[in-house]
């Protein structure tokens, strides 16, 4: 006797509730997937203290996320470490130094971030992201505070520029390359304060 298996051909209806099936699996991960960057745009907005929405956006988009905020604002000071195309050890401790001076502690999940960028040099995107955390900062504060806040900024990263700069103690101790960042990041925070007023 053979066995003879019949093969099993859906109905008109069984494959009706299948696609739909699928159409609200779908619509259901795209649900969530917002929900989940709305919470990340409102972690944001509570660890930077920025409330515009487009300036949030623009930082989930470049894949900003809450627990990097901190060093975020140390973005500048890496940057000017790396001017040479390498850093120091000098420049890695005065990095170190700033981070401390803003709470940022070994065995921190920041600190590993920070020696991440120390160790291995950040894409363009933190620089583009760090521009647009000051955009969102600029907007939030009154002239004296925009002033007050680029002046401690670009006194750390100028204080990184000359931690190993000179020969022998002569010279110049900011190079070149480390002038042109500290005036991107000038050029940076003018920008924003102007368009903030």
């Amino acid at each position: 006797m053979t066995d003879r298996r019949r093969e099993v051909i859906p109905s008109g209806r069984e494959l009706e509730n299948s696609f739909f099936l699928k159409q609200d699996l779908d619509l259901i991960e795209r649900l969530k997937t917002l929900r989940r960057l709305e919470e990340t745009r409102d972690a944001l907005a509570e660890a930077s203290g920025i409330r515009d929405q487009a300036v949030l956006q623009k930082l989930v988009e470049l894949g900003v996320r809450p627990e990097s905020v901190a060093p975020l604002a140390l973005v500048p000071i890496v940057e000017v470490a790396w001017a040479d195309g390498r850093v120091d050890e000098k420049e890695r401790q005065a990095v170190l130094d700033a981070a401390d001076a803003r709470g940022i502690r070994a065995g921190d999940l920041q600190h590993g971030l920070l020696q991440s960028w120390l160790l291995h040099r950040p894409s363009a995107a933190l620089f583009e992201a760090w521009q647009h955390y000051v955009a969102g900062l600029c907007a939030q504060l009154d002239e004296a505070q925009r002033t007050t806040l680029r002046a401690e900024l670009l006194d750390r990263a100028r204080g990184v520029a000359e931690a190993s700069g000179g020969f022998l103690g002569l010279g110049s101790k900011v190079s070149p390359r480390e002038r042109a960042v500290l005036e991107r990041l000038e050029a940076a925070f003018d920008q924003h304060a102007g368009a903030a007023r």
